[in-house]
């Protein structure tokens, strides 16, 4: 994983992804990483996140898994945030193990997307961007989250051929 320095924005999948880490963004990082070097398991404990609140604190969460089920790092911390009274949270990395036994900076999962942007459409998401380490809004991540036809003010009518089409 490479930490680019110099590049300021790049367009990947068109998203765009800053590349200009501060300080806060990569003690974050070694947070997680510290964290996944301390408890990683094979099995058990795959990936490490550390999360920063809208308050500026540090919550942490692993990976806990089973054969039979698995909870994301990023659902444990946002519980350790949530117990610690958080309403928001301003960033969030999550760090897994390489195939050469290496940490790295790991995307979240889809799930972990549309839990994450129920307590903060402004999270900021450190990413793995093909090798380097950006950051991401976390909307960009998940621009049209799953809900209910109910909860939407979105049209009703069907899709229709439009007119430029023609």
């Amino acid at each position: 994983m490479c930490w680019h320095a110099g590049r300021t924005a790049s367009s990947l999948e068109n998203r765009t992804i800053s590349f200009e880490l501060g300080e806060s963004e990569v003690e974050l990082y070694r947070t997680a990483r510290e964290l996944l070097l301390e408890a990683h398991h094979p099995e058990n404990h795959r990936v490490a996140v550390a999360m920063r609140g809208g308050s500026g604190a540090v919550y942490l969460g692993l990976h806990v898994g089973s054969k039979r089920i698995n909870v994301c790092a990023e659902s444990s911390a946002l519980a350790n945030a949530r117990i610690a009274g958080e309403s928001s949270i301003h960033s969030v990395v999550a760090v897994s193990m390489d195939e050469h036994g290496e940490p790295q900076v790991t995307n979240p999962c889809g799930v972990c997307r549309e839990l994450l942007r129920n307590y903060g459409t402004e999270t900021i998401v450190l990413v793995d961007a093909e090798g380097e380490v950006g950051m991401v809004p976390l909307l960009e991540l998940l621009p049209f989250p799953w809900m209910r036809a109910a909860e939407t003010e979105w049209s009703t009518l069907p899709p229709s051929v439009s007119a430029a089409a023609h």
